[in-house]
């Protein structure tokens, strides 16, 4: 998946994080830290634990059914608003697209709310449709286009290394550009951190890969050598990549854009590049967003198919569709949380609302993996035999536990950047909105186990099993 967390976030950052200037690379390689470490977490969890429903089942059979809950009713509730969000900070590069092409018109009219939105509920409802064909569909579609976007991607890293500043400082002011005034800012670790928490978030995907559990081929060995390369693939991506960009664009030029518009990595290099190749890019950078569509309402509505199998939600969610083999109204209900991603994140102003919850989100879900990890072996051992990735208790625990030491760290950090943040209202603050949304998923998770009790369920038994598999999807 490389999609919003490499073409925009590293460059909008300069207008939610003010004061982090240069240093955006080296916040990036901060932020890859725990981001590793969870991934090597999913890996060993997955490899025991090959089951559709990835960080629920992981949690729930290794530490604790309420907290296994929370872990993936927590990422459900992120990605699904981050679905949303990538939908939606799409139409800025269809945007770019009209503008590289003379089209004014057309790339005003993008701008405008119905359009915006609309446009951005087709391409969501779309992939949906994707989904529910299945994963075979899913992946003659979506390998091609990963092709396509590793293809766009390095385009823009050799644009950005063949330039320099100077080149593109005259590129702007032969257009007609505003040059901006070149000034220095300070290091400073408010800043620092606050810009590594969220660019933490920029490598989140590869939990995607844990969802899929029987679906795959050998899943034992295919999940954790996927996870493992995907987060070292494209964390090497991405380091690249802004790395390029920040080569040839100023970032003085960088943050004084994001004070006006969203803005995109395609689109700032778009001063050195001819209009063919700059619509070439940016349509790459568009099919990387999307790609990240596809991927994540796996990953949501596989979380809620492993709900309902273990009767902690209602049993529909866990319906199978009879042709495609794919669990079709979790994914289409996963579609529907995923809209008002969208339209919250056009009405909030500023898609970085939906960034912040995912942040949140994703760091109480990869905390609790590796604090599962530790406590497997302990209260599931038949589970934890199973384990074939980090096999050696004496490596694995002391990186289980690192990992969950600097994913609270990053919590802390981010939550206390988040409560002192000016806003308008209380609503637009990440933390309190996750609360609300996590304390109504607790009342539905006991209310069904309430009454899976009530029907002569031995839930804690339940809990030292994994579930049914599902398959050919």
């Amino acid at each position: 998946m490389l999609g919003a967390g490499i073409n925009v976030v590293p460059f909008m950052l300069q207008r939610n994080v003010p004061g982090i200037g240069p240093w955006v690379l080296q916040a990036f390689l901060v932020g890859a830290i725990p981001a590793v470490i969870a991934a090597l977490a999913y890996s060993v969890l997955a490899s025991a634990m090959p089951r559709a429903g990835g960080s629920y089942i992981h949690v729930s059979r290794g530490l604790n059914p309420f907290l296994g809950f929370i872990a993936s009713f927590s990422q459900w509730f992120g990605l699904s608003i981050v679905v949303g969000v990538v939908a939606y900070v799409t139409i800025p590069f269809v945007r770019d697209v009209a503008e590289a092409l003379g089209y004014a018109g057309m790339a005003e009219a993008l701008e405008t709310g119905p359009v915006r939105v609309g446009l951005a509920l087709v391409f969501l409802w779309l992939f949906v449709a994707v989904n529910i064909r299945g994963v075979k569909f899913y992946e003659r579609l979506l390998v091609p286009l990963m092709v396509v976007m590793f293809i766009g991607g390095s385009v823009v890293i050799v644009t950005g290394f063949w330039f320099d500043q100077g080149t593109f400082l005259r590129a702007l002011e032969a257009s007609g550009g505003q040059v901006p005034e070149m000034t220095d800012v300070p290091f400073r670790w408010t800043p620092f951190l606050g810009a590594s928490v969220i660019l933490f978030a920029s490598f989140i995907g590869f939990d995607s890969i844990a969802q899929a559990g029987g679906e795959a081929r050998n899943p034992v060995r295919a999940l954790p050598l996927a996870i493992g390369i995907s987060i070292f693939t494209v964390g090497s991506f991405y380091i690249l990549f802004t790395m390029a960009v920040y080569h040839a664009v100023p970032w003085q030029y960088v943050a004084q854009e994001a004070m006006l518009r969203d803005v995109t990595a395609p689109g700032l290099l778009g001063v050195l590049l001819s209009p063919g190749w700059t619509v070439a890019i940016i349509a790459g950078a568009a099919i990387a967003l999307l790609n990240d569509i596809p991927a994540m309402l796996l990953s949501l509505s596989r979380l809620m198919f492993a709900w309902a199998e273990d009767g902690i939600f209602p049993h529909a969610l866990a319906t199978v569709h009879p042709r495609f083999h794919t669990p079709h109204v979790a994914i289409i209900a996963s579609g529907v949380m995923a809209s008002v991603g969208v339209v919250g994140s056009h009405l909030a102003g500023d898609f970085f609302l939906g960034v912040d919850i995912m942040v949140t989100s994703m760091l109480v879900n990869f905390a609790l993996m590796c604090i599962a990890v530790l406590t497997l072996p302990r209260r599931n051992p038949a589970i934890a035999a199973n384990i074939q990735v980090f096999r050696n208790a004496r490596v694995r625990e002391p990186l289980a536990a690192l990992g969950a030491v600097v994913l609270f760290v990053f919590l802390g950090i981010h939550t206390w950047k988040d409560l002192n943040a000016d806003m308008a209202a209380w609503y637009f603050h990440s933390t309190p909105v996750w609360l609300i949304v996590m304390a109504v998923g607790s009342l539905i998770y006991f209310r069904e186990r309430s009454a899976l009790r009530r029907a002569g369920v031995d839930v804690d038994a339940q809990y030292r099993e994994l579930p049914s598999e599902l398959r050919h999807g």
